[in-house]
């Protein structure tokens, strides 16, 4: 068997011969997918049904108005830990439209962390990424005393959330005294892995990225410095061009020696995708229970 080995430089951008309404139809999923707001409108009740009934406890990470995470305990101690990092491309959404995420996994014994990130425009890409990296490692510290096991804990994250998620798999947490086998699993759902498209989108207007926070921030290229059994998932409905973001985060990952998951939903678009959260068999859910609920050692 041959392993793959390197990233490999890349020749010609794949969006290099798109018009700018073609590009912004490829890397602007509100563009793509019109309706998005109707997803947030039919899980609004779930969200405040969930808050209601699992009393989530709100807890700040750091100065910053938006460093705040939710979470949802689960019934007993040592529980294993998911940790979700929304989408909204940098820029937008809050902690409260995900709670039916915890809905779905605080009943099956998981402690459920939702997180706030710093955004754009107030912030810039550096800011949004270091506020992700301190909201695991307040987790990985504390979580012991909400009842989570520190040493088991799995990620999520949609669109940009994806991106946060592969940020804290490409960080050396040695160097911050964090002990990273504690990641049990990753999932990765219609993700984002290199900002350059999104440099030459109207969301730029409020990403203010450059050139420079796009290269420092980009996953594709970035080494590996977590092992962990990860699974990406995209949908069918979604431009051929952010799909295919995910085959090439999946082939990095196959490059530092990892066998991820990859899955294309049929019938998903961007934002619907979110809705396999709830659904008992589908590959979302049984991605992270089974990196989740895995017996202690």
């Amino acid at each position: 068997m041959i392993r793959e080995t390197g990233s490999p430089a890349r020749t010609t951008a794949p969006w290099a011969t798109l018009t700018p309404d073609q590009h912004e139809y490829q890397y602007n999923p509100q563009k793509a997918f019109p309706g998005f707001a109707r997803y947030g409108k039919e899980r609004a009740g779930q969200n405040e049904q969930v808050r209601r009934d699992l009393k989530p406890v709100e807890v700040r990470y750091g100065e910053h108005a938006l460093r705040t995470l939710d979470v949802y305990r689960a019934p007993g101690t040592a529980n294993p830990v998911h940790i979700f990092l929304h989408g909204g491309y940098w820029r937008t959404q809050d902690k409260q439209n995900f709670a039916f995420i915890a809905g779905a996994l605080v009943p099956v014994g998981i402690t459920t962390v939702i997180v706030n990130y710093e955004l754009c425009p107030q912030s810039t890409l550096d800011g949004v990424v270091d506020s992700a990296l301190s909201a695991f490692e307040w987790t990985c510290r504390n979580i012991a005393n909400h009842g989570g096991d520190p040493r088991r804990i799995s990620l999520s994250g949609h669109s940009a959330g994806a991106h946060l998620a592969a940020e804290i798999l490409a960080t050396d947490w040695s160097a911050r005294g964090v002990d990273a086998s504690a990641i049990t699993g990753t999932t990765l759902i219609s993700g984002i892995f290199d900002p350059t498209p999104a440099m030459k989108t109207t969301v730029n207007e409020q990403l203010r990225l450059t050139p420079e926070l796009a290269s420092r921030h980009d996953v594709e290229r970035r080494p590996l410095k977590v092992q962990c059994p990860v699974a990406i998932i995209a949908g069918s409905l979604e431009p051929e061009q952010w799909v295919d973001q995910s085959l090439r985060y999946y082939h990095h990952l196959r490059r530092h020696g990892m066998c991820p998951e990859l899955h294309v939903l049929e019938g998903h678009d961007h934002f619907g995708i979110l809705t396999d959260y709830l659904e008992a068999h589908s590959p979302t859910l049984r991605a992270i229970t089974s990196h989740t609920l895995q017996p202690q050692d």
